[in-house]
């Protein structure tokens, strides 16, 4: 009688444990792909960060050599601004993807170009394509 009652069992718990092993099998897979998926928008995302800063340092060095060799005394506060924004692309957190003001930072940096722009009486519009990204004038 127990050999019965202990395959009855086996039997009306078939559903619970199966449902288990599905839940199990289902929650490891989806963390692995998680994962995948998460780096692969992680590179993305990082890559039109690095982007826009690189075009930002290119754009604040062509300037301060443009402006270092002809420079006058109304020039200087386009030259403080000017070495501003280099310092803080400088001190920008390249390698710590766990910063958590990565993203104020980015947006302090778009507003010292935004104010060295209009002091530079320039009207630049940066584009990320699939061809690649940069600045126009």
């Amino acid at each position: 009688m127990a050999g019965s009652q202990d395959m009855f069992d086996a039997i009306v718990m078939a559903d619970e444990r199966f449902h288990g092993e599905g839940y199990q099998e289902g929650y490891e897979e989806g963390s692995s792909l998680g994962i995948i998926e998460g780096r692969q928008y992680g590179t993305l995302h990082g890559a039109k960060i690095g982007s826009e800063i690189g075009c930002y340092q290119g754009f604040a060095i062509a300037w301060k050599c443009l402006l270092h060799s002809c420079a006058t005394e109304k020039d200087s506060r386009k030259m403080k601004v000017l070495e501003s924004l280099i310092g803080m692309i400088q001190r920008f957190p390249y390698d710590d993807p766990t910063y958590d003001k990565l993203h104020e930072d980015l947006d302090r940096i778009r507003g010292k170009f935004k104010q060295l722009c209009s002091l530079l009486n320039v009207q630049p519009d940066f584009k990320i394509s699939a061809e690649g990204s940069g600045l126009s004038f």
